[in-house]
């Protein structure tokens, strides 16, 4: 497992770029899909975003926040995600599903958005918007159109464990 890889993810999930990841990172992420997708906070979908982002950061938390202070060093991350991927790649996932499928809930409420709102979520979540819908591509891997809850997770797997 190449720690410099994982090291690098780090700054996707520091949203405010402050050096460590907190609570407020994953909320950062839930408030600016709401805002792209036009959804109210307190509407049910809104809800669920935020209580994923909640499970996110409580999964993140468990693995990594060694030291019990509520916020996840790169030191922190580097160990805790190389060693969840080293026992099993699709179970370190799986932190992230409960986020994934509030994600994907939101998007689809843009349902005349077509294809383009995988790409959309993507950008949204740090990803370069030229790559964005080469990501979308590369995620959609029945061709269906649209980014499913077990591809998300698949996608969040193999993001830590293949190269860019």
């Amino acid at each position: 497992m190449d720690e410099r890889r994982i090291a690098a993810r780090f700054a996707g999930f520091d949203q405010d770029g402050n050096g460590y990841i907190d609570r407020e990172d994953f909320y950062t992420a839930a408030k600016a899909l709401l805002a792209e997708f036009d959804v109210p906070a307190r509407c049910d979908q809104g809800q669920d975003l935020f209580a994923g982002a909640e499970a996110f950061w409580q999964g993140m938390a468990g693995i990594a926040d060694v030291d019990g202070d509520q916020r996840v060093t790169r030191g922190e991350f580097v160990t805790g995600a190389v060693k969840r991927l080293r026992d099993n790649p699709d179970r370190f996932a799986e932190i992230a599903r409960p986020f994934l499928r509030a994600a994907i809930a939101v998007a689809e409420r843009d349902s005349g958005a077509g294809t383009g709102i995988g790409a959309r979520v993507l950008r949204v979540l740090g990803v370069d918007p030229q790559l964005a819908p080469v990501a979308f591509e590369s995620l959609d891997t029945d061709k269906d159109g649209r980014i499913s809850e077990d591809e998300a997770v698949r996608g969040f797997a193999h993001y830590f464990t293949v190269p860019e």
